[in-house]
This record gives C-alpha cells, sequence and structure tokens, in this order.
C-alpha cells in the first residue's frame, strides 16, 4: 500500500447551478493543483439541498448517471488524472429518482455508482418525496487511489452498512453529506470515528456549509460544515473544516495503516456473523 492524497469539498449553494458546476470544477483543478489524487463533492452538489422543502420543481435536477453533469467531470477526471466521487441525483427513468454518487476512475472511466440505501423523512428532511431507496448494495470499487466506497449522509447512522464496505474490501470510504446543526451534531462528532474504527478504513466526510437562504429564506437551514477526514484508528487527518466557509481539505491518507489497523485489531477474524441474525429480521 500507499500514500494517496485526497481532497474533499464544502459549499453554499450560490443560487444556480450552472455556477455550482464551474464552482466545483475549480475545486477540483485547485485539489489537483495541490497534488490530489481522488476528489469528494458534498451530496447533490451542483443544486440546493432540496430536501427542506417538497416541491416537483426540484425534480428537474435530476439527470441519468452518464448524463451531461457526469459527463463533464469524467472529463475533467480524465485531463487531471484524478479519481472523483461525484453525489447527483440520478434519474433512472421518468419518475424514478435516486440519490447517487457515480464514480468516476483517474483515466475518465466511470466505474460505477451507490445509491443512497437509508432515505429519512422528517422536518426539512423530506427525502422520500424525492428519492426511492438504493437497490444497489454496498459495493466497492478499484480505483487508481485503491478500493473505494461510498456511504451518503444519513447513511451514516446505520453500521451495517459501514461494516458490509469493509467485507467488500473498501481501504476508503466516500460519505458525502448535508447535515444541519439538532439532534445530528453529537453524531456527527462520533459516527465517522467509529465507523473507521470498527471497519479499520478510511472515512472521507464532506459536509455543505453556510446558510440556503437565497433558496429558502426564513425555511433555511444553516449546514454546520466541519468536512472530516478521519484515519483507521478514529483520529481526524489534519484539521475540521470551517463551520462557516467554503473550503477544500486536502489531506494524505497512509494506506498502510489499513493494513496495521486489521492486525493489531482482529475485528473481522472476530466476528461472530451466525449469531447477528435478527439484526437482518424485517
Amino acid at each position: 500500500m500507499t500514500t494517496v492524497r485526497a481532497a474533499i469539498t464544502q459549499t453554499t449553494w450560490t443560487g444556480d447551478k450552472a455556477s455550482m458546476l464551474d464552482k466545483h470544477e475549480q475545486f477540483a483543478r485547485d485539489a489537483a493543483a495541490q497534488g490530489a489524487q481522488a476528489v469528494c463533492f458534498q451530496e447533490l452538489f451542483y443544486g440546493p439541498y432540496f430536501g427542506i422543502t417538497q416541491d416537483k420543481k426540484y425534480y428537474a435536477y435530476a439527470e441519468p448517471a452518464d448524463g451531461p453533469i457526469v459527463q463533464r467531470f469524467a472529463a475533467v477526471a480524465k485531463e487531471l488524472g484524478t479519481v472523483m466521487v461525484l453525489p447527483i441525483y440520478e434519474e433512472q427513468q421518468t419518475g424514478v429518482y435516486y440519490n447517487t454518487a457515480v464514480l468516476v476512475d483517474a483515466d475518465g472511466a466511470v466505474l460505477g455508482k451507490y445509491r443512497k440505501n437509508h432515505i429519512p423523512h422528517v422536518e426539512k428532511f423530506w427525502e422520500k418525496f424525492y428519492f426511492r431507496p438504493g437497490n444497489l448494495g454496498y459495493p466497492v470499487f478499484d480505483t487508481a487511489v485503491g478500493k473505494v466506497g461510498m456511504y451518503i449522509c444519513y447513511d451514516r447512522h446505520f453500521p451495517e452498512g459501514w461494516r458490509e464496505l469493509g467485507l467488500n474490501g473498501a481501504h476508503m470510504v466516500f460519505n458525502p453529506n448535508a447535515t444541519k446543526p439538532g439532534l445530528s451534531n453529537r453524531l456527527w462528532e462520533i459516527e465517522q470515528p467509529a465507523a473507521a474504527v470498527a471497519n479499520g478504513y478510511f472515512v472521507l466526510a464532506p459536509n455543505r456549509v453556510g446558510l440556503e437562504d437565497n433558496e429558502y429564506g426564513d425555511q433555511a437551514v444553516n449546514f454546520y460544515g466541519t468536512s472530516q477526514v478521519v484515519d483507521p484508528r478514529g483520529n481526524y487527518v489534519g484539521a475540521l473544516g470551517s463551520g462557516e466557509h467554503e473550503e477544500l481539505l486536502v489531506r494524505d491518507l497512509d494506506l498502510e495503516m489499513v493494513r496495521q489497523m486489521r492486525d493489531d485489531w482482529q475485528f473481522y477474524r472476530d466476528r461472530r456473523p451466525d449469531t447477528y441474525g435478527e439484526i437482518v429480521e424485517p
């Protein structure tokens, strides 16, 4: 294994899709200029976080997983030689939509996608109005930077998916978010480190930041940023992202730590799936 330089980004809704796309392309270019070999954007990166309301107009943000946005960033990935995680609003067909992360390799090849499995439906997170639950399991992909898995926002509250990604071979998991103050604050501090330790891999979790009142006025929530990269021992790699401002975080991941952690703590050897039947009972 080796050291991988990876980047995650956090920003606020600018007010229009075109400028968000341009902003994130610039993030990718800035990350590559700093030597980043992989970059992951925040959840639903090119739009507002529209789960704040239930409004059919936001269905227009959905497009196919091989549509213009993915094609644009796949070309950028190839140009820069950078692996990209693209969290999009996916249209499988008219009226069938998913919250999806598309994975593009450093040569511009689209390797596959993950569809958010756990869909919340609570105040200002009305996601069941917009998304069907994922149906692709917990895939892990071989990339130019190693074995990559993806998990999306509300998924992080469910340890079963984190473990599935580990069992499927992940050495790093990207977890794009749109997380606001309230019940989640303490969970945000502990869930990514807990998942990283329990599964012996790196967790990279970008979060939105700032107030999207240019879209929602008084209904807007103030996303708290503090994007984080966590190593397999549960420690932050570098400082947390800002709680108020746009930021590009670039961090070095010593992938040898994956082997070291798993050799020191034999959680995969000592797990007892034969005793866990009740957790998969409906």
